[in-house]
């Protein structure tokens, strides 16, 4: 009798039984989505577009905060040069700044003639006459209708018997003591622009990668890739490669455009007068949208497993995306001008919220360390849950084509 010596059959590998590790497996899925989103010509464009909309408005803003008042050219005779450095106090006191040029009657009547000076004053200090073209605008009418007043007090004080000189300088020191119950914080217009640009970015940035994830998951559920991807690593696996993958995109992305704008404010000096810490503040952008990031992608990935058309991803994901516009634009357009403000301050710490929010409270530096370490905290706790959760609901649904799927039954799955 002999005996059966066919070795035995190899054991049957199941769906999940992965044949790589599991860093294996999402770094192979992470990097067949950044191979695949890097080369596509949407991801160049848009990284164009904001790169050099970044720059532009670089170059914008040094131009406007170069064009200054335009200084009035007043030009005096000798007669009247003694009026010189009253016209320059004059307009100080105004918000106007007057470049005085002693000339001579006739060359300073030519040049009023040509446009070269504003105005020509002759005549003698206590009598003088303004010279212009057309009329005296409203920019030096306050000036020369201030010098005849005080020209006119000066007559009535010498008939008097007083000396003018006094007179004058005490009313030009005197001024009213003013007490005020809640001084206004002055704000610097450089830390504001960085509030609303670092806002703006990172809302662009969350809402373009978080909406590249859930297309990717329906993508591959309509074309049934994702059949052949589980034949060999977990659901999880591959939600977290996708997550991942796109990450380092978005970020890619946002540091190349964040870079080139902080680059643009040091080459014009945009900062230089500025008590913005730019440096800190981008470094903060980028940390903001990791933890942003990978809260919503979880989020949406999630959701868009519960779906298998691209014409239903809208309906699943726009409670997240919403969530996303309610701290963007109570960001936007309350926190640059009053960061202070109790619904800025107290939605800064909550997660989902806290990425759209703490950047600008950074920039505008009206928050501590401490506040911000916990805000980060407080991100960074939730995340845990939601790799749970979102990790359950997608592998019970990603494998379920047709119909939308209820969220109920996504989590109560086997």
């Amino acid at each position: 009798m002999s005996a059966d010596r066919r070795p035995p059959a190899p054991p049957t590998r199941t769906q999940h039984d992965s044949p790589v590790s599991t860093w294996g497996a999402v770094s192979l899925v992470a990097g067949r989505e950044i191979s695949t989103r890097i080369r596509s010509k949407a991801f160049v464009w848009t990284t164009v577009a904001l790169l050099v909309g970044v720059v532009l408005g670089g170059f914008l803003l040094s131009l406007v905060g170069d064009q200054g008042p335009a200084a009035q050219k007043v030009g005096v005779t000798s007669e009247a040069e003694a009026l010189g450095p009253q016209l320059t106090a004059a307009g100080s006191a105004v918000g106007t700044e007057i470049e005085v040029t002693e000339v001579s009657e006739s060359e300073g009547r030519t040049q009023v003639a040509d446009g070269d000076l504003d105005a020509l004053v002759t005549g003698s200090p206590e009598s003088f006459t303004v010279v212009v073209r057309e009329e005296l605008g409203t920019t030096l009418s306050p000036v020369f209708t201030g010098l005849a007043q005080q020209a006119a007090l000066s007559g009535a004080v010498t008939d008097l018997g007083g000396d003018p000189s006094a007179v004058a300088q005490e009313i030009a020191t005197a001024a009213p003591t003013v007490e005020t119950l809640e001084p206004a914080e002055e704000r610097d217009p450089a830390q504001i622009v960085t509030g609303m640009v670092g806002g703006i970015l990172i809302f662009i940035a969350l809402m373009t990668c978080g909406q590249l994830v859930a297309q990717g998951v329906v993508e591959e559920k309509t074309s049934r890739v994702v059949e052949l991807l589980l034949a060999t690593i977990r659901p999880w696996q591959l939600m977290a490669g996708k997550v991942l993958g796109i990450g380092v995109i978005g970020l890619m992305q946002l540091v190349v455009v964040v870079g080139g704008g902080v680059g643009t404010a040091f080459a014009l000096g945009l900062v230089d007068a500025s008590s913005v810490n730019l440096g800190a503040t981008a470094a903060w952008v980028l940390v903001w949208f990791v933890i942003g990031f990978v809260m919503y992608s979880l989020a949406l990935a999630a959701l868009a497993a519960l779906v298998s058309r691209q014409e239903d991803v809208g309906s699943v994901i726009t409670p997240v995306l919403t969530l996303m516009m309610i701290p963007y634009i109570i960001g936007i357009s309350i926190g640059p001008w009053d960061p202070e403000n109790p619904l800025v301050v107290w939605l800064s710490y909550i997660p989902f919220c806290s990425p759209l929010l703490m950047p600008i409270r950074i920039a505008l530096g009206t928050v501590e360390t401490w506040e911000i370490l916990l805000a980060v905290g407080l991100s960074l706790a939730l995340v845990p849950v939601l790799v749970w959760l979102a990790g359950k609901i997608y592998s019970n649904a990603v494998l379920r084509t047709g119909g939308r799927i209820k969220l109920k039954d996504a989590l109560r799955a086997s």
